[in-house]
């Protein structure tokens, strides 16, 4: 029987993340929630827990220089061709609110939820997966548990350069249509959360630890 698959939790001090380490355990894998850079670069798969405000998550995560060693390791999955990367918080450039950079791994404003909705937007939802999805295979019609007041609501991804594949954009609605999950190669995002979405969240979690 072959050994299971090993993921890191990266510990910043984001809030309570135990319940994504149980979650993790129970879709089959052995899980260590670390601040050890060398376990964090070699275990089969790294998750950058999206717990808490956004300004306070990124001053956490650039205080432990995590963003540049996180591009290091999604660097050499793509030279190595691996499929393997962190679920966390969807990283896109920038967010309206505090003016702030994400990890920049994708182009992107996050902005606030349409005003003639009610926020946050908490509770379950459906989403939209492409065709081919991985994360959301045998679950493309489930409900997925949200809790956010901010959202990517247009997605831009420049083209231009023909050997990068364009990424799998899941999306679902509230108020308006908003980005829910992103495969990018080795590199994946949701913006619900997965640890709390029951049964699909599970083999949503699953489908990314076989990958």
């Amino acid at each position: 029987m072959s050994a299971r698959p090993t993921v890191a939790v990266l510990d910043y001090g984001s809030g309570n993340v135990h319940s994504a380490v149980r979650a993790l355990e129970s879709a089959g894998a052995d899980v260590e929630l670390t601040q050890d850079r060398q376990k964090l670069l070699s275990a089969d798969g790294l998750v950058v827990p999206g717990v808490g405000a956004f300004a306070a998550v990124m001053d956490a995560l650039n205080a432990s220089e995590a963003p540049r060693w996180i591009g290091q390791r999604i660097a050499g999955a793509y030279r190595a061709g691996h499929l393997r990367g962190p679920p966390g918080p969807l990283r896109a450039r920038r967010r309206a609110r505090h003016r702030g950079r994400g990890s920049g791994e994708w182009p992107g404003e996050v902005t606030s939820l349409p005003e003639d909705v009610v926020v946050p937007h908490m509770g379950w939802n459906t989403v939209t997966p492409p065709e081919g999805s991985v994360l959301f295979e045998g679950i493309e019609d489930e409900r997925f548990y949200f809790v956010h007041s901010y959202a990517v609501q247009k997605w831009d991804f420049d083209q231009s350069i023909p050997q990068m594949r364009a990424p799998a954009v899941t999306w679902a609605h509230h108020g308006a249509d908003f980005v829910a999950a992103v495969e990018n190669g080795p590199l994946s995002a949701t913006q619900f959360h997965p640890e709390k979405s029951g049964e699909a969240g599970q083999k949503l979690l699953r489908n990314w630890v076989r990958s």
